[in-house]
This record gives C-alpha cells, sequence and structure tokens, in this order.
C-alpha cells in the first residue's frame, strides 16, 4: 500500500521522475478534455437532445446556481474556473472505482497547485472586479492594523484548502486499502462507495470555498448615497 501515488515511479533519468500523480493528473485533464468536445460538438436546443447533452446541463445549472447563492452576480464569468476545479476533483474520486487507479487529490502536491490556482485566481478575479487600487484597500479595512493579519488570512486559508483535501482524499483510499488486506470483499466495497460519496463532498466543498473567496474579493460596496436612510 502506498501513502501517496508520488511513490510510485513509472520512469525516471536522474532526478527526473514520472511518478503515478503526474500520469494521472494528465490522464483526468486528457479525459476532461475530450470528453468537453465529444460531448459540445453537437448540441441541440431543440426538445430533443442527447443524455450527455442533459447530463451537462444539469452540472452546469447547478454549478451556476451554487455560484449565484454565494453573492457572485455574474455566475457565467466564473464558471469556466469553478467548474473545472470541481469536475476535477470529482472525477479524481469517481475514478478509484478502476482498479490500480490512484487518485492524484491524494497527493499533496496535486491539492497544493489546486490551493495555488484559487491563491492566483482570487485577486485577478477581486482586481477585475472592483479595480486595482480598492482591492489593495481591502487589505487595510476596517483599519491599516488589520493589514498583516489579512496577509496571514490569505496565505493560512490556501494552506488549508491544500491540506485540508488532501487529507480527506488520502485518508480514504488509505481505510479503503487497509480493509482488502484485512477483511472480505464485500465490507470493503461498501467503503469503496462511501469514498465515492466523501470525494464529490470533497469537490464540494473545495468548490464552495473557492467561490467564497472569489465572492469576498470582488464584493463591491454600496457607496454612501445608495445606502437607505435611517429613519
Amino acid at each position: 500500500m502506498h501513502l501517496s501515488p508520488d511513490a510510485i515511479v513509472f520512469w525516471q533519468l536522474g532526478v527526473v521522475k514520472l511518478n503515478a500523480t503526474i500520469v494521472y493528473t494528465w490522464v483526468l485533464m486528457g479525459v476532461l478534455t475530450v470528453g468537453s468536445i465529444l460531448i459540445t460538438r453537437r448540441l441541440s436546443r431543440g426538445l430533443k437532445r442527447s443524455r450527455w447533452q442533459n447530463l451537462l446541463e444539469i452540472i452546469v445549472t447547478t454549478l451556476e446556481e451554487q455560484i449565484k447563492e454565494v453573492g457572485l452576480r455574474q455566475p457565467r464569468k466564473y464558471l469556466g474556473f469553478l467548474g473545472t476545479l470541481f469536475l476535477f476533483v470529482a472525477l479524481s474520486a469517481l475514478c478509484t472505482v478502476f482498479p490500480g487507479f490512484e487518485p492524484p487529490t491524494s497527493s499533496l502536491s496535486t491539492t497544493a497547485a489546486l490551493a495555488l490556482c484559487v491563491f492566483v485566481a482570487v485577486p485577478l478575479f477581486g482586481i477585475e472586479g472592483r479595480g486595482l487600487g480598492r482591492y489593495l484597500k481591502s487589505y487595510m479595512e476596517p483599519t491599516i492594523i488589520m493589514l498583516p493579519f489579512n496577509l496571514i488570512s490569505e496565505a493560512s486559508r490556501t494552506l488549508a484548502l491544500a491540506v485540508r483535501l488532501f487529507g480527506n482524499m488520502m485518508s480514504g483510499t488509505m481505510i479503503i486499502g487497509i480493509l482488502l488486506t484485512i477483511t472480505p470483499f464485500v465490507f470493503p466495497i461498501v467503503m469503496t462507495m462511501l469514498g465515492l460519496l466523501t470525494g464529490m463532498v470533497q469537490a464540494y466543498i473545495f468548490f464552495i470555498l473557492a467561490t467564497v473567496y472569489i465572492a469576498a474579493a470582488t464584493q463591491v460596496s454600496k457607496p454612501e448615497s445608495e445606502t437607505e436612510p435611517q429613519p
């Protein structure tokens, strides 16, 4: 049993290694890319639609509603980034049903990369939505004393995103591996199904947290002239 897919090395030349984390990450990206091309190449606007198109519309509509409920006014603007994060983490969990597949999200390097994507995207969306000056000023609100605390918060929540996803995904994989060695096959199958549910929940949590961070960065406070007068 491997604690991380990083320990599975397929090819090595000196210090350059091709491990399972890299291989399965590119496999998932390939599946998502090819799948999106195949599903969207013949989209129908009529009443008669394929099952794959119906599934795609359900996913897109659900994600848009979740983004809107968090507080982002233009969900389609953020759907590409946030939807890709959700689908990658969810597909990584779903593919664990295939024998020999090691989810790349059970490697800290992968979850750290996903968290860094959010870390970079938050200020980019924030600057686009609020402007550079107003976004940088938000780090000093309500007073300049909060500047170091807000900067620490940015770093700590990125670390929390990476470690939370890594810990939950790795622990599920380890539990299933241990049960396969000490119990019959029926119980591990049940645990595998529970692991799939846990993986989907983790994908949803990661998606929601990323959405909340972007919503906080892009939130524009109303000018005083637009606030309702006090009675």
